[in-house]
């Protein structure tokens, strides 16, 4: 059996088309964490549809839960939520169906990762075997007129930048809330100190944003071909 690691991304997305593409079988492994923003959930099952390959998403607790469950919230000396929410529920699948080879779309221009994994399985790196390079990957998408989301990752991640928080409160109000409910239950801030000159507890930021004030990076026409991938937290997450 073969299986993708499919997060919604560019690159994994590129993989899953060129894979059908070939005539190949395979499922498509999606470990989400239960925070993501909706197009990125909308965009997965449109894939899998659109392709007719099954859709495995392994049992897990969402980011909530888990910070619930730690009374602390992840971040750069504790970043639990990729442990537990990608490796650990992918490890537990991979071992509950041995042989199974993991396809991964790790480009040729990216460094090379081995094993993220472990030994439970075989790997697989369809788009380095075929060369291809980001300016590839970007191509194929447009020739093929798919789409990605600009973010694969949590809506209320550590590691987003100011403009990413000042788009989430914007247009994502409900998710902002969760995480001023999360700051308040744990004592702690999603962001660090030293990141910029901006407040750190998601209150003072909504304060500040509410008062007119704009991050200068802010992109308002952000172009769905040209995501940066600086935005993704942590290079599992976009696996």
């Amino acid at each position: 059996m073969q299986a993708l690691a499919f997060s919604g991304g560019k690159d994994s997305t590129a993989c899953a088309y060129r894979m059908a593409e070939r005539g190949e079988d395979f499922v498509l492994l999606h470990t989400p964490t239960g925070n993501e923003l909706p197009e990125l959930a909308d965009h997965v099952h449109r894939v899998a549809t659109d392709l007719g390959r099954e859709l495995v998403i392994p049992t897990n607790r969402s980011l909530d839960d888990w910070i619930a469950y730690y009374g602390a919230l992840p971040n750069f000396r504790m970043r639990w939520c990729t442990r537990l929410i990608k490796i650990v529920p992918c490890i537990a699948w991979l071992e509950q169906h041995p042989g199974t080879t993991l396809c991964v779309g790790l480009r040729a221009d990216e460094e090379e990762r081995v094993g993220l994994y472990g030994d439970q399985c075989q790997y697989r790196y369809p788009l380095r075997e075929a060369r291809w390079r980001e300016a590839d990957v970007r191509a194929y998408l447009r020739r093929l007129k798919v789409t990605v989301p600009t973010r694969t990752d949590c809506a209320l991640c550590y590691h987003q930048r100011i403009g990413e928080w000042w788009a989430l409160w914007r247009q994502h109000p409900e998710e902002w809330a969760k995480g001023e409910q999360h700051e308040a239950m744990t004592g702690r801030t999603f962001r660090s100190p030293g990141r910029d000159s901006w407040p750190l507890a998601l209150v003072g930021l909504r304060a500040r944003f509410e008062a007119g004030d704009v991050p200068s990076t802010v992109d308002l026409t952000p172009d769905l071909f040209d995501d940066d991938d600086a935005a993704t937290p942590c290079r599992v997450c976009s696996l």
